[in-house]
């Protein structure tokens, strides 16, 4: 089962990383240089590229997770703490995630067809937040889950 760990980790990564890149790169630079009319359709345009590969990751790691669980731990009751908060925080962030998916970006989607910019506009920052939420929430399991390999946490 250790071929699972690559797969889990780099689905991840994926998610995590292309959080980090959108809002600490993508959004910033968007910002700097376009007016809604182009910023918007280019947010809705990447979101759903990068959605794709956050179910893809999100699928891969909730079934990499649950099997590595199984067979290293013997399920939650072996599983040491920050195991526990990995899958606890990960559930919460799959949950945001899919909240984002079928709210928000959907009426972003709905906002930018119809070239309502104020009301895509509030869609997009309703993203944003929960975005900086999930990565947040990432950036705790990929810290904890570094260091409870160690501390036992």
């Amino acid at each position: 089962m250790y071929y699972l760990m690559p797969i889990h980790q780099v689905a991840a990564i994926i998610w995590i990383g292309g959080m980090f890149f959108a809002h600490m790169a993508l959004r910033p630079a968007a910002l700097a240089t376009l007016e809604p009319p182009q910023r918007l359709p280019l947010f809705a345009t990447v979101f759903q590229h990068f959605f794709r590969w956050v179910w893809i990751s999100v699928i891969a790691l909730l079934v990499t997770g649950f099997i590595l669980l199984f067979q290293w731990f013997g399920g939650m009751k072996g599983a040491p703490v920050h195991v526990h908060l990995m899958l606890t925080l990960g559930l919460i962030m799959t949950g945001i995630y899919a909240y984002i998916f079928f709210a928000p970006y959907r009426q972003l989607q709905k906002q930018v067809a119809a070239q309502s910019w104020p009301a895509a506009g509030k869609a997009l920052n309703t993203i944003r937040k929960l975005v900086v939420t999930n990565l947040t929430l990432g950036m705790v399991i990929v810290v904890s889950t570094a260091a409870g390999r160690y501390l036992a946490i």
